[in-house]
């Protein structure tokens, strides 16, 4: 759910095309040679329409751009109206916008800073977060120190961030950012390798007994989908000979393989299997009761191939699905399991950059794929 930071609150109008947001007016840009004196000033709304303003602008050809493009009145969208006063409109509604603005893109910027650094600020950035940056080695590590002016307390009254610092170290390999973490040199990792998990989780993802009191582990939803992408526009040469145009086929497909089973034995339980549409767990409007997906049911994907014209499979062309090394063993399990259903299913291994190319140019008729949500919306998995 969406919650207040720089805004303290906001406003939307009876037609859902303004939204009038109400700043803090205690949040300070951190200290920084761009500022008279090197101190830090105050930041307002007029920072909040520049910083807008600037991803919209051709001239930065902002990546990030895409957010507000044919969302946003392209004569008033960005508007200060005083120092603690911003206003944005809509070409339409669309409720999403809130999550929009809690995205990286919507961080608050100074000017005084992109003004001095120009084509540096990239590795010199002046923001109000709770670190700045100290120093930067692509590819080898960041390094952020506190920022002592950040205005955020904990619920006891004392200032935000606790810690002084943050080393940020980066690695090619998973392999070898667990080593690291075992040998005491990383303080935290966001994901296991999984040539690990069975030494340190058991197959219901806890910690197993001689990791416990050495390790911490926090889990949590994470918006994040894995799918098997088919291709179905029948223009396409590689559709139309293909039994995935089929619907009933692509529907055997998605019966005739177990989730569950999957997650519990591939992944020790790191994961959730998607049998509640396409929207994951995390978001407010995942309902695992309102919303019955796809599901393991060997008896529905063999009557589905019945009623495709393959009984059993039989005269079913074999069909390939794409994936990247590191996800080859569930492409593995899915055709081993869809075999027994009686389709037949070649699992090709490709680099990542061909998989990406061929979805691109609809060359990949079957594949897997994943997508992390741009913003908490289920309107991002739904579009």
């Amino acid at each position: 759910q969406i919650q207040p930071s720089l805004a303290k609150r906001w406003e939307i109008s009876a037609d859902n095309l303004t939204f009038t947001f109400i700043l803090r007016n205690d949040v300070h840009f951190m200290d920084d040679a761009c500022f008279a004196n090197k101190k830090g000033r105050l930041l307002n709304a007029y920072d909040v329409e520049y910083s807008f303003k600037r991803i919209v602008d051709k001239s930065v050809a902002s990546p990030g751009a895409w957010i507000f493009n044919n969302r946003i009145d392209s004569v008033n969208g960005f508007k200060a109206i005083n120092d603690t006063t911003f206003q944005l409109k809509l070409q339409r509604p669309f409720q999403s916008i809130l999550g929009i603005l809690s995205m990286q893109y919507c961080s608050v910027i100074a000017k005084e800073a992109v003004e001095k650094y120009k084509t540096d600020f990239r590795s010199h950035p002046v923001g109000s977060g709770p670190f700045s940056i100290v120093a930067w080695e692509e590819g080898q590590a960041l390094i952020l120190k506190k920022n002592e002016n950040y205005f955020e307390k904990d619920a006891a009254g004392n200032r935000l961030p606790y810690l002084d610092g943050i080393k940020a170290s980066f690695f090619n390999s998973k392999a070898t950012e667990f080593l690291e973490f075992q040998q005491n040199r990383l303080d935290f990792i966001d994901d296991i390798d999984p040539s690990f998990k069975d030494e340190v989780l058991t197959k219901t993802g806890n910690l197993k007994k001689i990791w416990e009191g050495k390790i911490e582990l926090h889990k949590h939803p994470y918006l994040n989908i894995e799918y098997l992408g088919i291709l179905v526009d029948e223009q396409n040469e590689l559709v139309k000979n293909s039994p995935l145009r089929l619907q009933k086929i692509r529907q055997a497909i998605n019966y005739g393989f177990n989730r569950k089973k999957m997650m519990l034995y591939l992944r020790n339980s790191i994961g959730i299997a998607a049998e509640s549409g396409f929207v994951p767990a995390g978001l407010p409007s995942f309902d695992s009761v309102a919303v019955q997906g796809y599901h393991y049911d060997v008896a529905k994907a063999k009557q589905l191939l019945t009623e495709a014209g393959y009984p059993e499979g039989k005269n079913l062309p074999e069909i390939k699905l794409l994936t990247i090394p590191i996800y080859g063993d569930l492409g593995s399990y899915i055709a081993n399991e869809l075999l027994q259903v009686g389709i037949k299913v070649k699992v090709e291994v490709i680099q990542k950059s061909l998989l990406m190319e061929q979805t691109s140019k609809s060359q990949a008729p079957f594949f897997r794929g994943s997508w992390i949500a741009d913003y908490p919306d289920a309107e991002n998995y739904l579009s």
